[in-house]
């Protein structure tokens, strides 16, 4: 059972209850999870805040986030598209940071494709942050008995779903210019040739439709639905075990950080596959060579330089198929980095910003009221 200091716990269990979102308790200690996770929310465990508080919050905390991850990414995104080769351009991690910093510098090389991210992220996250938490409070709120796992997942995998829309178009043009490194790259050779975000966007519209600013959102929304759902499910699972073996509702800044962070790496190393078929998928080029070709002679029966992927499952088995397992995980090194940094970052700038609005809005009424 969960003990209440100087409250009576069967009268409080029934008056809130009725309520969606309770009122601060004076910070009840969580000794069991014996009750589900509405309850401990019902008690205090996790005051409900305005929608709007959160929505910015959340942006904030994602874009910011995003902003400072941008070139773990960048060098996530080099090493699953670059071509089969032996050896490699890029070996691991830390070869490529220093490759792409060597010959194309800080903000053309780590830092390209930066700017269509920010222009995706903000918005998205605003989306993102405010349909979870709408959705998440709603299942709790009807009492059916859903288990709170269920609820985060499926709250996790709608916010994701609604801010897709604005994040897609803006991941495609990210990832191009990350993968192109800079206008007329000596170094590297994609087939893009970009000189900015807005050429960009007016090369790829003209030269292959306004549909290829969704190339690959199948792939995009197999990876990032259950990703989402899976690091919000953890993170609430992680932050209730904290606040357990803390014996208290606060957690410490080092504690917040660290369940965001083990919370999105986890997630993120879950995910890999559907990460490297998506950026495959938004960064191939159609050429009638790449298509399906029949073979003069039996002998040229031999892997193919490049394939044009037509689906997901089509690239996870060729995929598979040609480069083995390993195919299927590169850059799992760089995005557990991404995703266990941008979610501890994000996570605790979320949580920070929330706590300060409060106590905003709780000095301007204390204001108010003294006036009256």
């Amino acid at each position: 059972m969960i003990e209440l200091s100087n409250h009576d716990s069967s009268t409080r269990k029934r008056s809130l209850r009725s309520t969606k979102c309770a009122p601060d308790s004076n910070n009840p200690q969580v000794t069991s999870i014996s009750e589900p996770i509405p309850l401990l929310e019902e008690y205090g465990y996790a005051k409900c805040k305005p929608l709007t508080y959160v929505m910015f919050a959340g942006c904030l905390g994602g874009s910011t986030a995003d902003f400072l991850m941008h070139s773990i990414d960048t060098v996530k995104t080099r090493l699953q598209g670059q071509k089969p080769a032996k050896p490699p351009k890029y070996q691991n991690m830390m070869h490529a940071y220093t490759t792409i910093v060597k010959q194309e510098g800080v903000m053309r090389g780590l830092y390209g494709g930066v700017v269509p991210a920010m222009l995706g992220s903000v918005p998205a996250t605003t989306i993102y942050f405010g349909t979870y938490e709408f959705v998440k409070r709603n299942i709790i709120g009807l009492k059916t008995g859903v288990p709170d796992t269920v609820a985060h997942l499926a709250a996790g995998s709608i916010g994701d779903f609604m801010a897709s829309v604005v994040y897609v178009p803006s991941e495609v043009l990210k990832t191009r210019l990350q993968l192109q490194g800079r206008y007329n790259n000596p170094h590297f050779v994609s087939g893009y040739n970009y000189k900015n975000t807005w050429h960009a966007a007016q090369m790829v519209y003209k030269l292959e439709g306004p549909g290829a600013f969704y190339h690959g959102y199948k792939a995009t929304l197999l990876r990032d639905v259950p990703f989402s759902a899976l690091q919000f499910a953890f993170y609430e699972k992680f932050k209730l075990w904290a606040k357990m073996y803390k014996n208290s509702n606060y957690l410490s800044l080092h504690w917040e950080i660290a369940t965001g962070a083990l919370a999105g790496g986890l997630a993120g190393a879950l995910t890999t596959p559907l990460d490297v078929i998506k950026t495959l998928l938004q960064t191939q080029i159609k050429k009638p060579s790449a298509i399906k070709q029949p073979s003069s002679t039996p002998s040229a029966a031999q892997k193919p330089p490049h394939y044009y992927y037509t689906g997901i499952w089509e690239g996870m088995l060729w995929n598979y198929r040609h480069q083995g397992i390993g195919g299927l995980f590169r850059g799992i090194g760089p995005r557990v980095a991404w995703t266990a940094m941008q979610s501890g970052l994000m996570f605790v700038i979320y949580e920070q910003v929330l706590e300060l609005l409060d106590k905003v809005t709780s000095w301007r009424k204390g204001e108010e009221n003294t006036e009256q």
